[in-house]
């Protein structure tokens, strides 16, 4: 079943408030998926910096997992500015300027790689919104905006791997949140393969956030390149997306999985279930709506 969660503040707004409303939004769709939460979170960028998570474990697994990272690291001509091994993460940000796809290829060899971009993280585990904060303090990041997601495991197991939201594999500051199933996958994922592009998991979502942020690459606008995802991807989809100044959404024309929004000045709430977005208003009564079949949209923080 799966529930989904997205939400940017305008202008300079956001700050503590984007984690905390994702985690209340998460927590009212929570029985929609039990097994693990997710959110991806848009900071600060820094000129010249990359953000990058890993899961790495704990004990001894997690002492040899950051000592790989850290020579792939130096092998790769990125210098260590600040490093954190928190919970079975380990997140470090570096001095970077080389290639993005070839340095987030090369580090998938170190590590399990969760999330790497300028402003970009990424922190999932196995476990209820809440139980997810206390192990990450994913409360105190300051964000402009980000994603959520809780799963209900039904093709994969329970295991932080397997939680959303995924990051573009190869891309930086494209992250994905994804309720339904894509049943073009393989022949979606054999063309991008043909054109050299890596893929480290089996799951549609990865593919979604892949597909996107190659448009982009290209110069084509997120919005656009929504529009053509209609068309490309089979199946039964509602799904959010996000970059460094932009959210998008998508449904397919059947429009099986839910979502519903709410917009004002200071901000634009997406999810699958209204109760996530009373979360944020409690007491209020909400003009909320529901996006039509076959539509996209995106909304940038100038907005």
């Amino acid at each position: 079943m799966c529930g989904i969660a997205g939400i940017m503040y305008r202008g300079e707004g956001g700050g503590l408030h984007v984690a905390k409303a994702l985690i209340d939004m998460l927590d009212g769709c929570q029985h929609r998926g039990p097994d693990s939460t997710g959110f991806a979170l848009y900071g600060q960028a820094a000129k010249g910096e990359l953000k990058l998570r890993f899961f790495v474990g704990q004990g001894d697994e997690a002492v040899t997992a950051v000592e790989r990272i850290q020579k792939t690291l130096a092998e790769q001509h990125a210098s260590i500015i600040e490093d954190e091994h928190i919970g079975d993460n380990y997140r470090v940000v570096v001095q970077f300027s080389g290639d993005v796809r070839k340095f987030a290829y090369a580090m998938e060899q170190a590590a399990k790689v969760i999330s790497i971009g300028e402003s970009l993280d990424i922190v999932k585990d196995v476990g209820k919104a809440h139980e997810v904060d206390e192990r990450y303090a994913v409360h105190k990041f300051t964000s402009t905006h980000g994603l959520g997601h809780v799963r209900l495991a039904t093709e994969s197991d329970v295991k932080p791997e397997s939680a959303h939201p995924f990051w573009a594999t190869g891309f930086a500051d494209v992250a994905i949140v994804h309720n339904g199933q894509i049943t073009n996958y393989w022949k979606m994922r054999r063309r991008l393969e043909q054109r050299d592009f890596e893929f480290r998991t089996d799951n549609d979502s990865e593919l979604i956030a892949v597909y996107l942020a190659d448009k982009l690459s290209q110069g084509i606008a997120l919005q656009e390149a929504l529009k053509t995802s209609i068309d490309d991807l089979d199946g039964t989809f509602s799904f959010l997306v996000s970059t460094k100044d932009e959210i998008g959404y998508a449904k397919d024309r059947l429009a099986v999985k839910p979502m519903i929004m709410y917009e004002n000045d200071d901000l634009i709430a997406v999810a699958s279930e209204e109760v996530s977005l009373n979360r944020l208003f409690p007491g209020q009564a909400l003009n909320t709506k529901e996006p039509p079949p076959g539509s996209y949209n995106t909304w940038s923080r100038s907005t």
